[in-house]
Order: structure tokens, then sequence, then C-alpha cells
């Protein structure tokens, strides 16, 4: 068998074994794509959806209506409840699954009802730093499998079959960038099925980038510091009642370095509603600690 021949049995048994999982959203190139992942389960892209139902078409061309369970725009993930028949779910790949450079992946995708698309490509990027729909980074996989528009939403498999990603956005050179389908996206999954709305705790302050801190420590005569400035503090918020004022520069939080917002979303993304953060303060010229506490209420997703 030549190297070909392997190849295209790669293409055809994932097309066999995943392809009729794979499903379309709304309709033409306006569409998106899904993956069946459980019984009467579809997941996708979250920013495919408008309202609270969707159209789904399945790879025999039947088309259902499908319920929004729920989406976490953060990580740019929703789940849909619809009838699925007798369709065998994708299956997810073990926690143990190592993505790296070189890995093979299938992209499968059905965009906006349009059929089955299946491409080969290879991960180009295991850990490729993105932004999210809401400006949240995001750490995803990119592959070269290439993909129409309307395939956001759509499954990468490995050479198994099982679910290694779900493609969300398209870039320069033909790369795409998936959302690894890890252990952490099986658990956000399964807790939006649950009907359980992600909510990240909220510090309640505005800020600006490090490049301003510097520029403004520098004028006054103070030494440079990477961190994130306080330009305001909501009244009443977790950061107010912690103590942090306007003009402050956070340069720790859960033991991180600050060097921008980012670092900042990825600490206060490690803590539930009702826990605590420790942050470390440059004001004017001296270091202070403070402990930042978490209301067990939901907030918004706001820094």
């Amino acid at each position: 068998m030549t190297a070909i021949d392997e190849l295209q049995d790669l293409i055809r048994d994932a097309t066999q074994r995943v392809g009729p999982a794979v499903v379309g959203l709304g309709r033409g190139w306006h569409g998106g794509s899904g993956v069946v992942v459980a019984e009467g389960q579809v997941l996708t892209a979250a920013h495919n959806l408008r309202g609270e139902e969707a159209s789904v078409t399945f790879a025999d061309g039947r088309t259902e209506r499908a319920r929004i369970v729920g989406s976490d725009p953060d990580a740019d993930l929703a789940v849909l409840a619809v009838d699925t028949a007798s369709l065998r779910p994708v299956e997810w790949a073990p926690e143990e699954t190592v993505v790296e450079i070189g890995s093979p992946v299938v992209a499968l995708s059905n965009p906006g009802g349009r059929g089955l698309r299946a491409t080969l490509g290879f991960v180009s990027a295991p850990e490729r730093s993105f932004r999210g729909p809401r400006g949240r980074r995001v750490t995803g996989i990119e592959h070269t499998a290439p993909l129409p528009r309307g395939s956001s939403g759509s499954p990468i498999v490995d050479d198994s079959g099982r679910l290694l990603g779900l493609n969300a956005i398209r870039l320069e050179g033909g790369l795409i960038l998936a959302l690894p389908a890890d252990q952490n996206t099986r658990k956000r999954v399964d807790a939006i099925w649950r009907g359980e709305q992600p909510v990240p705790v909220r510090l309640g302050i505005a800020v600006a980038p490090p490049y301003v801190a510097r520029r403004l420590r520098r004028a006054v005569g103070l030494p440079e510091r990477d961190g994130v400035l306080v330009r305001a503090v909501e009244e009443a918020s977790a950061a107010a009642r912690a103590g942090i004022q306007r003009g402050d520069l956070i340069v720790q939080a859960g033991g991180r370095g600050i060097d921008g917002v980012d670092a900042l979303h990825e600490a206060l993304g490690g803590v539930a509603h009702g826990g605590t953060l420790p942050v470390t303060l440059v004001r004017g010229a001296d270091e202070i600690g403070v402990e930042v506490s978490f209301e067990s209420a939901p907030a918004t997703t706001e820094v």
C-alpha cells in the first residue's frame, strides 16, 4: 500500500465513522457547523448562534429545530438539544492524548447544511493563542486542513476518529485554529448541558495597558514596573472591598506576575465564586498585598 492509499484510507475511515455526526447550522454561506457529542446533544461554536433556536441539518439531509441549551462565549462553546435519532456520537479523545506538531488531523464540516466536507491536514502549532469572541485569550490547535466558509463549530479528529478540537477561526494562508477538545472543554460542555451558565468572577475595575503604566510612572519619577494600571474602581465591587484604588498598579495576582490584561484574566479564571485571590499592588513607591474576596452571587464577565 502506498502513502497515498494510506492517506485515502484515513480520510475515508474518518468520514464513515464521524461524518454522520457532523451537522450543519442555519442555511447557506451564513451558517455554521456542529458535531453530535452525545445522544440529543450537539456541540458548536458560540459565535454561530442567534436567538434561542437553531436549524440543524444532518448528513442525510434531515432538518430539525434545535434548542440552544446554553453557551460559554468566553470559550466560544455552545450546546444544542436536538433529536439526533440513532446517530452515533463522536468519541472524545482520551485525556492522555498528545497533540504535537505534525500530528495528522481530519477536519469534517457541513457548512450551513450544504453537504459534508472532509479534508486532511497536520497540526502546525499545538498551543496557539488567539482572542475569543469577547476578547479573552484562548489557547487552541493550529492545523493545515482547509475548510470552506461556514465550517466554524466543526470537528477535527485524530487517525482513530476521536474528537481533538472544534474549528473556530480561519487564518491567512489557509491555517485553521481549533478549540481543544480537552478535559477542561468537556467539563465546560457538561456544565452547560446541566444548565450551569458559566459566569467568571469579576474584579470590577477598568485598567490601562502596561505601556501606559510605565509612561505615567516615568513621568512622575517612579521606577517602571510591569503590571496593569487601575483607572477606575466600581463601588461595592470585589476590588473596592479589598481596598484597591484608582492609580494602583497590579503586579501580581494568584502568585503569578501580571504583565498585561490577559494574565489578569488567566488569574481570575482560576478563582470560583465565593473564593479569594491574593493580589500584589504597587501604590506610588510602596508594594502592598491585598486579598480579594468574591461573592457567591453570579456577576458579569468584565474584568
